[in-house]
């Protein structure tokens, strides 16, 4: 079964906790602080593989989890970092986030994409030693990471893509110019899913092509399987458009040519304007009347045609050497932009301070707030303090002054309530 769009959840890897510890052999009994960092956590990184034509592996497992990082340990020994998780998919992915359907990357180069960064190693209580505070009893937990649902959609990456009614003969096109082996038959809908061909037209010059599942009416609006694999013509440089040109199924090629283009445009208004070459297939079987009736119709209309015949080859090579003179003319494919850099590691620069007085009580929130409150031992005197100077030196202090609070006055951050000081 072809499945071209999926949703998962991944989550990066948390970050080790910093551990507490003080240095103790038989010859020191009360060495200084030696608690090591803890690891980063693993990254969730997809990749693209040009083995992957479709999202199947997707079906079924739906949750993808990197590594926690190590915590770290005595001796200032840091902790392992958590191991990456590689997801492969097919060239063409794009990522999105599955609530918002904002575009996080478009996996179409060879490179890793990390769409999930590894959480922070928290600092050990090494770091934290100091002239006046020499012996602290306090370490900072790994970074959380959050949970995401994505929404993988492929869109192939092809330079030419085969359009045309069922039936026309774009899989045996395929096969005898490239490797691809698609399921041929005679009936309608064979090709149930895109297959993607290399063409090696010369030494030096090979193009992709892909044989997308035949369109009819009403394809843009879900009708048939067209919907489903419109998209996957919206990368591709230019179309071959496949036409049956001795109507043998009772069809009027002249008819099928304009159906399908309507149904491109009405998918896509920019589609309509990407190149094409008309190719009339099953010429062995039409009489020289009806390929000239149809060749003169398509080349009033702009288009350049080529009669060809998939079975005995007759055309073939005309027609590649023409779709090879249009490729050397046309930009490469094009990719998406996405609609953030490095989608789940926002700097705290993003989400400002904002405090807000509700019924007395001010409710002070940031991003930088909710990592500190992660990182924060409450119980722990030591701990404590790190937190009350962390948020004066951080300017929460004068902010909540400047709206109001006076000391007695409550403020909330996050879940947990405090008394205002000065």
């Amino acid at each position: 079964m072809f499945v071209d769009t999926a949703k998962i959840k991944i989550k990066a890897g948390k970050g080790g906790d910093g551990a507490i510890s003080f240095h103790r052999d038989k010859l020191t009994m009360t060495g200084g602080p030696d608690g090591g960092n803890g690891g980063r956590g693993g990254s969730v990184i997809f990749k693209a593989d040009s083995n992957l034509s479709t999202l199947s592996e997707f079906r079924y497992k739906k949750k993808f989890f990197a590594k926690s990082g190590q915590n770290g340990s005595s001796g200032k020994k840091s902790g392992k970092k958590g191991e990456d998780l590689i997801v492969r998919v097919p060239f063409g992915t794009l990522i999105k986030d599955a609530e918002t359907d904002k575009l996080i990357a478009d996996v179409s180069e060879d490179k890793p994409y990390v769409i999930a960064p590894g959480g922070r190693g928290g600092a050990g209580n090494m770091n934290f030693a100091g002239p006046i505070k020499q012996s602290p009893r306090f370490a900072k937990p790994g970074e959380e990471t959050p949970e995401l649902l994505v929404k993988l959609e492929l869109k192939l990456l092809a330079d030419v893509g085969l359009v045309g009614y069922p039936n026309v003969g774009k899989s045996t096109i395929i096969s005898s110019v490239s490797e691809a082996k698609p399921q041929i038959a005679n009936y309608h809908f064979t090709t149930i899913s895109p297959i993607l061909g290399v063409v090696k037209y010369d030494d030096e010059t090979s193009f992709v092509m892909a044989d997308i599942p035949g369109l009819i009416e009403g394809a843009w609006k879900g009708v048939g399987l067209g919907h489903k694999f419109l998209r996957h013509v919206e990368r591709c440089r230019m179309f071959l458009h496949v036409v049956d040109v001795s109507g043998s199924e009772g069809r009027n090629p002249c008819d099928d040519f304009d159906i399908i283009n309507s149904e491109l445009e009405k998918f896509s208004g920019e589609l309509a304007k990407r190149p094409m070459l008309v190719v009339g297939n099953k010429s062995e079987i039409a009489t020289p009347e009806q390929i000239d009736k149809f060749k003169n119709y398509v080349t009033q209309k702009g288009y350049e045609f080529i009669a060809i015949s998939a079975i005995s080859q007759k055309g073939i090579k005309e027609m590649l050497d023409k779709v090879a003179e249009m490729l050397s003319k046309l930009p490469s494919a094009s990719l998406f932009t996405p609609n953030a850099g490095n989608y789940l590691e926002k700097d705290d620069k993003d989400e400002p301070l904002t405090i807000k007085n509700v019924n007395g009580v001010y409710v002070a929130s940031a991003g930088w707030l909710k990592k500190l409150m992660n990182s924060v031992n409450f119980k722990d005197y030591d701990s404590m303090e790190y937190f009350q100077n962390y948020i004066v030196k951080a300017g929460l202090m004068d902010a909540l002054k400047a709206k109001g609070a006076k000391p007695g006055d409550t403020i909330k951050i996050d879940d947990m309530e405090f008394e205002f000081f000065e």
